[in-house]
């Protein structure tokens, strides 16, 4: 199983960072407009938290239509000659990276349901995990309710609310509700049926989900204000933890909570802000970039170094170098030169040669490095086999000293709540806890992380979810 990953290491260093597994993105209107686009470009704009595939179904006359297959977005789109069958006046679509499923092609998104005659009638996009999708999942098919995929958590909440829709004159707000009392876990949803679309948020809204508009009678929903901005919309809010949004025919919007405000606690991912999303998106109506900023400008307050130059790990840890630039005076300078042309095409078994894809991804500007002292920032360190083997180039490029600094605190668990991330076995941070044995490791002159506190002063509250460093989940695994 694992070889099977190894298409996507380049692209996405994938034994070293975390990875998101998906966005998600809906537009409902009364009218006929042009969703083949609008989800393309909603899409491409999510193309970040999910690489591996991608998918959408499109309202048309009353029927609900499926397209989705393995690839990135704009190679999918590419491939579908009959775009006007997809012009409808409503359309989700999801970017996909596997977390619960595996790669198969039949957990891909959206999931749909048909009616005895095959028809669709209800199509689903989800980004989460759910916790207790199994034992759900087991009584579902124990009372003759068939499944699609090998396992997806996403399927799970479909069936539920197909069920429950049979079971409540088809009224999809009650479907819903009912379905979020059996459910645990982080998800952030949107539902199309025939006549009208819903978007839901967990109650303690860990993953992110925003709506805008298109124009007055157009709606927007995606995982981040960047979709929004694709299309030309506007954004309006981020969805409450426990909220429903459901849009239908007649120009109207409802909005509810789904669960008690009381038992609503906001634990949003706090790795949103330090790598998943995009630099240019709001988050809970917070700059992503502005934190980014701020972290390196807390770091260098927290840990001064005397140094030449400062750089950045491209793309996530350029922020934090310029922050940490701004507030040391040490010149920022672009030293890493990222190959923005490679593709996912490379399959390397030997561990040998995954490491020497660093330099074929990132490369230093020599004379700029030989003989300064450098300060190195990472938007985080996970595995740190990336982190070794850029001190070893930039060592071997005649480095004088190298400081490393971690925009983030050191990560010492894994996420089951919609990462994938690796066992804390694979994690340098929980099998050294003294930080003088990662500075051996990764062969530097010193190493500093961002502290707790300042994460949570940059963040501006505490109302987070810090598991990854804390060990201290808003929802806990069964």
């Amino acid at each position: 199983m694992i070889y099977q990953l190894y298409p996507y290491i380049l692209n996405n260093n994938y034994f070293d960072k975390f990875h998101d597994e998906c966005g998600i993105f809906g537009i409902y209107s009364p009218y006929k407009v042009d969703t083949f686009s609008l989800i393309q470009f909603g899409l491409f704009a999510l193309q970040h938290r999910g690489q591996e595939a991608c998918g959408f179904s499109v309202l048309r006359d009353g029927f609900i239509i499926s397209h989705k297959s393995e690839g990135l977005v704009l190679d999918f789109f590419r491939k579908i000659s009959n775009s006007e069958c997809y012009h409808g006046n409503a359309v989700i679509g999801h970017t996909r990276y596997s977390t619960e499923g595996g790669q198969s092609k039949k957990n891909i998104q959206p999931f749909f349901g048909e009616d005895p005659y095959g028809k669709s009638i209800i199509s689903i996009v989800h980004n989460g995990n759910l916790v207790n999708a199994t034992n759900i999942r087991k009584n579902l098919e124990s009372k003759g309710i068939n499944f699609i995929s090998e396992y997806s958590d996403s399927e799970v909440i479909l069936r539920l609310i197909q069920k429950y829709l049979s079971e409540s004159d088809n009224n999809l707000e009650k479907a819903i509700q009912k379905t979020t009392i059996d459910i645990k876990g982080a998800y952030s949803v949107i539902v199309l049926m025939d006549n009208k679309m819903a978007a839901f948020r967990d109650p303690n809204g860990i993953r992110p989900l925003c709506y805008g508009m298109l124009n007055e009678y157009t709606y927007i929903f995606s995982s981040e204000t960047c979709g929004i901005d694709s299309v030309g919309g506007f954004y309006v809010r981020d969805l409450l933890p426990g909220e429903m949004i459901i849009v239908d025919q007649k120009k109207s919007i409802q909005f509810s909570l789904f669960t008690e405000k009381k038992n609503t606690k906001k634990r949003i991912c706090s790795f949103e802000y330090i790598y998943f999303s995009r630099p240019d998106s709001l988050i809970e109506n917070v700059n992503v970039y502005e934190i980014r900023e701020k972290s390196g400008e807390k770091l260098y307050e927290q840990h001064p170094v005397e140094a030449d130059v400062v750089i950045g790990v491209p793309d996530s840890g350029v922020p934090a170098s310029i922050g940490y630039s701004k507030a040391s005076g040490i010149p920022f300078k672009p030293i890493l030169v990222k190959n923005k042309y490679i593709g996912r095409s490379f399959i390397l078994p030997k561990q040998e040669m995954r490491e020497k894809m660093v330099n074929l991804k990132l490369n230093p500007i020599l004379d700029e490095i030989k003989g300064k002292r450098i300060v190195i920032i990472d938007d985080s360190i996970v595995r740190g086999t990336t982190s070794r083997r850029l001190v070893y180039i930039l060592r071997k490029a005649g480095a004088k000293e190298i400081h490393f600094r971690s925009a983030s605190p050191p990560i010492i668990g894994p996420c089951y709540l919609g990462v994938n991330t690796p066992s804390k076995k694979d994690l340098i941070s929980y099998n050294h806890i003294d930080k003088k044995n990662i500075e051996k490791i990764l062969n530097v002159d010193s190493l500093e992380f961002l502290s707790m506190n300042n994460l949570i002063d940059i963040l501006g509250s505490i109302h987070h979810c810090f598991g990854c460093f804390t060990g201290n989940y808003p929802v806990q695994k069964n």
